[in-house]
């Protein structure tokens, strides 16, 4: 599945909640679904950041990732399991202002897939848990991040049927 597929499908389940639905909090500790929408929205604008800064470096980094991290992105996939980061994000957003940034998104993957096999791939930037990733790497993170919380949006979709 494309990152243009998987944010298209998150646009059109989005449609089908109410601002109620969205803000939903099923248990302490568990994220509503408009949380989970805005947390996707801001970390692929971080990731995007990164892109940028990877295309107007200027000095060449030979590190890499470590094993775990090379063994992700050779999967194209984050693990199965819930990861604890930072924060909380926001469940205060509404339906318009969620479309808005997912359109956003789109908007700024489309800029950058245009440009992001112009980048040198040695000037990196690094992330906290997958060492230094190269542009192409950070973007490639948007579609893997988007997929997975799909489990998530099913577990919470389920919660609500409850």
């Amino acid at each position: 599945m494309s990152y243009v597929d998987v944010i298209e499908f998150y646009k059109k389940e989005l449609q089908r909640y109410s601002l109620d639905q969205l803000r939903f909090i099923p248990e302490p500790g568990v994220w509503s679904l408009g949380q989970m929408y805005d947390h996707l929205i801001e970390d692929t604008h971080y990731y995007l950041d990164q892109v940028e800064k990877c295309a107007s470096a200027n000095d060449e980094i030979r590190q890499g990732k470590p094993e775990g991290g090379e063994k992700l992105f050779e999967s194209r996939s984050f693990p199965p399991i819930k990861i604890k980061g930072p924060g909380t994000p926001s469940n205060l957003e509404n339906i318009d202002d969620l479309m808005r940034g997912l359109n956003q998104v789109l908007d700024r993957m489309s800029e950058w897939d245009e440009k992001i096999d112009s980048i040198n791939p040695n000037f990196k930037e690094r992330h906290d848990g997958f060492g230094w990733l190269n542009a192409r790497e950070w973007f490639k993170l948007v579609g893997m991040h988007f997929r997975h919380h799909l489990r998530q949006k099913d577990e919470l979709d389920q919660m609500l049927k409850n």
